[in-house]
């Protein structure tokens, strides 16, 4: 099993193991639960010492969470402060002493920094076989909610460019209404970051028990959407301020509608030709 399938397998079955340790044992590791970005790079020794217990201890919860080693357990609690980090979280990890024009440098390097974990790890293959999927399908509906929903909105409107038929789904009532219509010839792509947003999760369980194929964006293994969607991609949205980094996020869609537009080069071409002349002579362009 490789670590990203250790982590999702993990997320599942967390609370169950957890409530099969003594009282204890439970009352040792909760701390770390409630608490996961205050624990996630310290040692074992160091997490023994916090908590108030020895290191053979810690290992013995460890491995009787399910664990294979300390170091799977660690990768678990980083997926678990992203999963429930908040604005304040991401505030406190700003450097202080720099002045704004240092806190404008950590943002573009937090965002280069995601950038550059998306470039790294996106796997070019999967994006090209979701392509091929998008131009079959009888319907794409993209689901998002809150920040989310502004990928939602460009995601559509670079695919109706294209000719495909996509709708974007952003509130409670449309994603219930454009999901329950649902085949399985149709494309789902849900858009969330962190936990979750109620709606999002829901409108893919929706999506999904109507035989769509659901496509996951987010930025933890630990979202509920892994768990709901066939397919999973993920872009983080670390950042230094109160807000999220979309910046990664932008990208992934943008490598989506790259491989779109390619798949069927010849019919993109023509479409591209069409708005190329609207462009130049087009009503709703300002002209002198």
């Amino acid at each position: 099993m490789n670590r990203d399938a250790i982590r999702n397998s993990h997320s599942k079955h967390i609370t169950e193991k957890l409530s099969h340790l003594s009282v204890r044992r439970q009352e040792i590791i909760r701390p770390i639960f409630e608490h996961p970005r205050a624990f996630v790079l310290a040692s074992v020794r160091a997490m023994a010492n916090r908590l108030n217990t020895d290191p053979a201890t810690v290992v013995r919860i460890v491995r009787g969470l399910g664990f294979p080693s300390f170091r799977e357990f660690q990768y678990y609690l980083h997926e678990l402060s992203l999963a429930y980090a908040t604005s304040a979280d991401t505030m406190k990890r700003a450097s202080r002493g720099t002045g704004i024009p240092g806190h404008v440098s950590d943002s573009l390097e937090a965002d280069l920094k995601n950038l550059q974990a998306l470039k790294n790890t996106l796997d070019r293959k999967r994006i090209a076989a979701v392509a091929r999927r998008f131009h079959s399908a009888r319907r794409i509906v993209i689901i998002a909610g809150d920040l989310a929903a502004v990928l939602s909105d460009y995601f559509e409107y670079h695919l109706v460019l294209l000719g495909l038929n996509a709708f974007s789904a952003t509130s409670g009532g449309r994603i219930v209404h454009l999901t329950r219509s649902l085949l399985d010839r149709d494309v789902v792509v849900a858009i969330s970051f962190r936990r979750g947003l109620r709606q999002t999760v829901e409108g893919a369980e929706m999506a999904r028990e109507h035989g769509a194929y659901c496509i996951a964006i987010t930025d933890t293994y630990l979202s509920p959407l892994t768990r709901v969607c066939q397919e999973t991609f993920l872009a983080a949205i670390e950042s230094n301020s109160y807000g999220a980094s979309y910046a990664a996020p932008m990208a992934l869609l943008n490598a989506f509608l790259g491989a779109i537009g390619q798949h069927r080069h010849p019919q993109t071409l023509r479409t591209v030709k069409e708005i190329s002349e609207e462009q130049r002579r087009g009503s709703r362009w300002f002209h002198d």
